[in-house]
């Protein structure tokens, strides 16, 4: 035990600290504080990052969905109103826009690279303490989480940089100070499971919010819920999948309704793809398949029918 050989780490600690330290001075100069009030009174906030010199600022749908009054604070300590350009609850995505000079816009990076184990950091203004970091890693790729309108949202990341309320919006960025992620979710009874949407998909969300203030999707008209195919109807018709969607109700003037869809259906395929679920329906209904004929399969009373459809804009 005399000879053990001691090994300094401090080299190891020295680069991962200055990577820290780095990024953080990259991005924080574009890191905002988003103050929220609807009818009148104050109601909450997060934070947002800047996308360009105009003024347009990414943040997550449920900072600023429904706000009468959005007040931006900038780390120079200046503040602006602000105005919603678009908003998707479906991504929990947002983007506003101030009217300000000298804005310090960050770097948008490339989150199909990352890998599990990574790190990264969080910055945003947890309870109102303003320019927080915090740092983690990379705990998994590929999550799913559930948005507040229902829609599923895919391809999630999950990370255990802390969050907190407020942090809602921020950016999550690698060692380089690059965007990769905006930080949307916590769950408040665990310790270290926080959630990012990767920057790819904000990327494109933006993108069209800026462009239309919304994202098309397609739309049919349908009430469903997820229902089990009894295994000898699977068998019978040498059907793919043993569960599908059971239509519960249907629009009025719905394309759903005037594709001859019944209540008591089940419906199995779109476009010829397997419908196991609600939220692989959803995923189905893109903006790509707005006024383009389709198909539907669907057992009627355990009766294979295809009908067809017309999805219209939501």
């Amino acid at each position: 035990m005399e000879n053990a050989k001691i090994i300094d780490d401090s080299p190891l600690l020295d680069a991962y600290s200055s990577a820290v330290v780095s990024a953080s001075e990259k991005v924080s100069p574009s890191v905002v504080n988003i103050e929220v009030g609807k009818k009148g009174k104050k109601a909450g906030g997060g934070s947002g990052f800047i996308l360009s010199n105009d003024g347009l600022i990414l943040t997550n749908s449920h900072v600023v969905h429904s706000a009468d009054h959005i007040e931006i604070g900038l780390p120079d300590g200046r503040k602006f109103s602000a105005q919603i350009i678009g908003d998707d609850p479906h991504t929990d995505l947002a983007v506003i826009r101030i009217s300000g000079g000298q804005l310090k816009m960050a770097t948008l990076g490339n989150s199909a690279a990352l890998k599990v184990g990574q790190v990264v950091m969080a910055v945003g203004n947890p309870y109102g303490f303003q320019y927080t970091v915090t740092a983690g890693v990379i705990s998994a790729l590929g999550r799913s989480m559930r948005s507040s309108s229902g829609r599923l949202i895919d391809n999630i990341i999950q990370t255990d940089a802390a969050l907190n309320p407020g942090n809602s919006g921020g950016p999550l960025v690698d060692t380089q100070g690059n965007v990769v992620g905006v930080n949307t979710a916590v769950i408040m009874a665990a310790q270290g499971i926080c959630f990012a949407i990767p920057i790819d998909t904000a990327k494109f969300v933006a993108a069209r919010l800026i462009r239309d203030g919304k994202i098309n999707r397609a739309y049919i008209g349908l009430m469903g819920q997820n229902v089990d195919i009894p295994r000898r109807v699977v068998r019978f018709h040498n059907l793919s999948q043993e569960a599908g969607v059971l239509v519960v109700g249907l629009e009025p003037n719905s394309p759903a309704k005037a594709s001859g869809l019944q209540e008591g259906d089940v419906l199995i395929e779109f476009n010829e793809t397997p419908i196991h679920n609600v939220d692989k329906l959803h995923q189905m209904l893109t903006d790509e398949k707005v006024n383009v004929d389709a198909s539907l399969k669907v057992l009627r009373r355990w009766q294979p029918n295809i009908l067809k459809i017309v999805p219209t804009a939501v």
